[in-house]
């Protein structure tokens, strides 16, 4: 095998025919690649295998040419289908070694649960020759750590909640001794932008990134993420330099459209601000139907600002329980600035808040006509003095809609604690 061609690679093969069908995600890969960035580790390859003997020796084949670190999930159970053991000996030519210590251990775990052990958890006692135990306290499929000339195997178990203690106390520190590198990250969420605009914005970035920033733009209804991710040396302080620079230079193109460099949900960001200004919240829901307080109270510490949350979605709740006028709906229609504004006017009267929001619209997929299309949605804030409305026209399905029109709501609320806030420091 040629030393260039597989020193860095690390690869993760996912075994279970029931990864391959439309009824079970394959989670583990995602788990194991944030670990091995925290250890200036890449996944190059992934992949997922039926359980057939012949299709997990061909993948391990092809893995054991190309790549220096193979994780292997799966397929270490008592059945007949779990293959995974024999697959690697195979592979690699060695013998599959009986240890009774692990079989006691098996059946202790069945003994203490008032239950016999079944004569096929037998299997799981076969060790790949010259492999290192990992034990799972978890379950009783061991995990093994086989070290070759060339090349690392781990074996982990398929369940969740067994590989993820085993990676975290056995697995990590054994890869501590790989840890050259170090991946630096930053999340940077946009609202209230679309795509192509941010790409747009951003463009003079992309001239300054070096070989080793990866920049990635990931777009989804009503929210827009950059991503960046640099592999550098841990010892270098100049690749921390270039790193916050090009950060910087982003959040400083796109200006209040960035409501978070953290990783943090809107929500998140909104509740902290209105915690911080000692401000109080409430809402008035039609088309959104409580997914706006449901987002706002779904933060811990949410109580200590959202006072209430209506969902007036027919016109005769509208009447009752906000104050709009009747006539008002009659003659603009319950989809109308008009009466968004009469929304959240009557909530923040109602509730007593210092901000309230509303929202009215057609989510669709029915509802709609000419003059008001499926995707309408007015969304209002009142404020101390004022009330402000924004007309959009939202596409996608219901529940796209739903959402755009939850966090068009949240950033109008973010950019005028932006603006009190400015006002409070201006002394106005």
């Amino acid at each position: 095998m040629a030393k260039s061609k597989s020193t860095n690679r690390v690869e993760f093969i996912a075994i279970g025919s029931e990864l391959l069908s439309p009824s079970f995600i394959e989670t583990n890969s995602l788990f194991l690649a944030e670990k091995l960035e925290e250890l200036g580790l890449r996944l190059s390859f992934k992949t997922v295998v039926s359980d057939r003997l012949e299709e997990i020796k061909e993948v391990l084949t092809v893995a054991k040419k190309r790549s220096r670190l193979i994780f292997i999930s799966g397929g270490l159970g008592p059945t007949e289908d779990d293959r995974t053991r024999q697959a690697v000996a195979e592979v690699l030519n060695r013998k599959l070694i009986f240890h009774q210590s692990i079989l006691d251990n098996i059946k202790k775990r069945f003994e203490s649960r008032g239950l016999v052990m079944p004569a096929s958890n037998r299997r799981q006692a076969y060790v790949i020759d010259g492999a290192e135990i990992l034990e799972n306290p978890m379950g009783t499929a061991p995990g093994m750590w086989l070290e070759t000339k060339n090349q690392i195997f781990v074996l982990l178990p398929g369940p969740p909640s067994e590989l993820k203690p085993m990676v975290e106390n056995l697995v990590r520190p054994k890869l501590e001794k790989f840890r050259q590198h170090q991946v630096l990250r930053a999340i940077i969420k946009i609202a209230g932008a679309g795509e192509s605009w941010v790409e747009d914005q951003i463009r003079p970035v992309y001239r300054m990134l070096p070989e080793n920033l990866e920049l990635t733009i990931l777009a989804a209804p009503g929210d827009i993420q950059i991503r960046l991710s640099m592999l550098v040396k841990v010892s270098r302080k100049k690749d921390l330099l270039v790193f916050d620079r090009i950060k910087s230079k982003i959040i400083g193109l796109l200006g209040n459209k960035v409501y978070s460099t953290s990783g943090e949900s809107l929500e998140e960001v909104v509740g902290r601000k209105l915690t911080e200004m000692k401000k109080t919240l409430a809402c008035a829901e039609s088309c959104s139907g409580g997914l706006l307080a449901n987002r706002i109270t779904n933060i811990p510490g949410s109580s200590n600002y959202f006072l209430e949350g209506l969902v007036t979605y027919s016109n005769q709740a509208k009447i009752r329980e906000l104050g709009v006028p009747e006539k008002l709906i009659r003659e603009k229609g319950a989809v109308s600035q008009d009466v968004a504004e009469a929304m959240a006017e009557g909530v923040r009267r109602k509730s007593g808040a210092d901000l309230a929001l509303s929202t009215t619209g057609i989510a669709g997929p029915g509802g709609g006509t000419e003059a008001k299309p499926v995707g309408l949605v007015y969304v209002g804030l009142a404020f101390p003095g004022g009330v402000w409305v924004e007309k959009n026209l939202f596409k996608g399905n219901r529940d796209q809609i739903k959402f755009q029109t939850t966090q068009k709501a949240l950033d109008m609320l973010r950019l005028k604690l932006m603006e009190l806030e400015e006002e409070k420091g201006s002394g106005q």
